[in-house]
């Protein structure tokens, strides 16, 4: 693999894709007419979210700050802390009618359980504070703040890299592509199909997210052998984590800790969610296999086609029909390169893993093939190091995208936005503010990317108004999974960045592939909530 997060390429990149390409007609060209502009290309991941923080910096200038005040529950002492707009804490006994007395209808096991366990925002109480204008220096810290907030991810990805770079050592991964290749032949689209619908399932069930970035490093080297590009093995894997987290059903990141932080039972409205999941995930199926199958009939159509020649070196550089032999050996090493992925998968939706147990499963995994591989100490932690380095960019990008949330955060502009938006949707018909409240929860996602966060922030505030409106709380729930998951396709404060650098694919091209698919999930949740609305 070559630099995956950065638009150009390192040494051993950058020269055989030239080679690869007409570099005599390019370097005539460049002598021939040495006047010639250079073409204007879309910015990288890196200006794009300093873009976006320098917006977000000018907003705390402009959006006049204010905060809720805050109750969250202390399990050392059984009892409620409430945190006031003026900074002040007054501690109140954890019972029921201590959250009767706030207005807050979640019952109380849902905090002493631990079902809840971030400071929830309390109804009726949103106070103006002093402004706090980020500026220059805040908006220059942002991102080695937001490194500081991330590690555990960022140790993450860098353990994937140093992980995938020692398997792509051995050649045991080559193997693996062409006999995969092979068995595939003629029925790729099913591999489509299978990627797609397993990591919804995912979303769905646990919130699969942050952890699809060790995916990609193995499937598109796949993807690309099967004769597809790196935007079929992009979408198959974000959009399959997109629309489940979106249709969540079980996920106690969203459906959960929402239903729970609005008073009622999860499995209400589970029956409408369950039916997007299915059509939301067809749709992302039947989207993705009808540009899978025309880039395959005519390469040309693809997004990205200019990058082919880049990308196939990269991912199959090494690949070469001497690779097809499977040793014992390379047996081996595939069988802990795929028991790996399966083990992180049942330690985070059975075990309650997180980066800390993901990094060290990844870590000892890189030892085990080493191990089975007899590679020197000095040949192992020469390949973990470049393969991490192959990823850094990748972990910057999620160190940034964090700095932009901390400049909202401490420009106290967040629960402004959500004050705002729940008196836009008063006196509405029912049918009318049901959609506009998934619109309000996809703007406020952008500046809430937390799906827990945004639920324990907003829940609280935004589900009695559907009281007034004489709707179930349970649509407000699906309001706002819908809106989020939508956001969740496109904004930079997500992890669309971070994805989009694991294959080197700009943000413009990814907006032209997944806007009209956006268009239509966009207008399938919104005719299920009316439906839901009206029965």
């Amino acid at each position: 693999m070559g630099d995956i997060a950065s638009g150009s390429n390192t040494n051993n990149t950058a020269h055989p894709v030239a080679i690869r390409g007409d570099s005599t007609v390019s370097t005539t060209a460049t002598a021939t007419h040495p006047e010639q502009k250079r073409k204007l290309t879309f910015p990288s991941a890196y200006t794009v979210l300093l873009i976006v923080a320098a917006l977000v910096a000018i907003l705390t200038w402009m959006v006049t700050p204010g905060i809720y005040d805050k109750l969250s529950y202390d399990d050392v002492s059984n009892t409620f802390m409430v945190t006031y707009a003026s900074g002040d804490m007054k501690e109140f006994p954890a019972t029921q009618e201590t959250l009767d007395q706030f207005d807050i209808k979640a019952h109380l096991d849902k905090f002493t359980g631990g079902d809840i366990r971030k400071p929830i925002g309390i109804p009726g109480t949103y106070t103006t504070v002093e402004p706090s204008p980020q500026g220059v220096t805040a908006f220059f810290q942002a991102p080695i703040a937001g490194m500081y907030d991330s590690i555990g991810v960022v140790f993450f990805v860098l353990v994937i890299g140093g992980f995938i770079g020692v398997v792509n050592h051995t050649g045991a991964f080559n193997s693996g592509i062409q006999s995969l290749s092979t068995a595939l032949e003629g029925r790729e689209k099913w591999l489509i199909i299978i990627v797609t619908a397993l990591i919804a399932v995912g979303g769905t069930t646990f919130g699969m997210a942050e952890e699809t970035i060790a995916f990609y490093p193995i499937l598109v080297p796949i993807f690309l052998a099967a004769g597809y590009d790196a935007i079929v093995a992009l979408a198959a894997i974000y959009l399959g984590s997109s629309v489940g987290t979106m249709c969540s059903t079980v996920n106690p990141f969203s459906t959960i800790i929402a239903s729970n932080a609005a008073g009622i039972n999860w499995t209400d409205g589970l029956t409408p969610r369950l039916i997007m999941l299915v059509l939301g995930t067809a749709l992302c199926i039947w989207y993705l296999i009808r540009y899978a199958e025309k880039v395959k009939a005519n390469p040309e159509k693809s997004l990205i086609f200019s990058q082919k020649a880049e990308l196939e070196t990269r991912f199959l550089g090494n690949h070469s029909a001497d690779s097809t032999q499977m040793t014992s050996q390379t047996k081996m090493i595939l069988s802990v390169f795929t028991a790996t992925f399966i083990i992180m998968v049942y330690g985070v939706s059975q075990l309650g893993w997180w980066f800390m147990e993901m990094t060290t499963l990844f870590f000892v995994a890189s030892l085990v093939v080493g191990v089975l591989s007899r590679i020197d100490e000095k040949a192992f932690v020469r390949e973990f190091l470049q393969g991490a380095s192959d990823l850094l960019g990748v972990a910057m990008i999620i160190a940034i995208a964090r700095g932009v949330t901390i400049l909202m955060d401490q420009g106290m502009i967040s629960d402004s936005i959500l004050h705002a938006s729940a008196g836009l949707v008063d006196g509405m018909d029912k049918g009318f503010f049901i959609v506009v409240m998934m619109v309000l929860f996809a703007g406020i996602s952008f500046f809430v990317p937390s799906s827990s966060g945004l639920a324990v922030l907003s829940m609280p505030i935004m589900a009695p108004l559907a009281d007034v409106v004489g709707l179930p709380r349970d649509n407000i729930v699906s309001a706002y999974q819908y809106g989020m998951g939508l956001m969740a396709f496109i904004t930079p404060t997500g992890l669309v960045l971070a994805s989009l650098a694991m294959v080197n694919v700009t943000f413009d091209k990814w907006l032209k592939f997944v806007l009209p698919l956006l268009g239509m999930l966009t207008g399938l949740a919104a005719v299920l909530l009316l439906i839901t609305a009206y029965l």
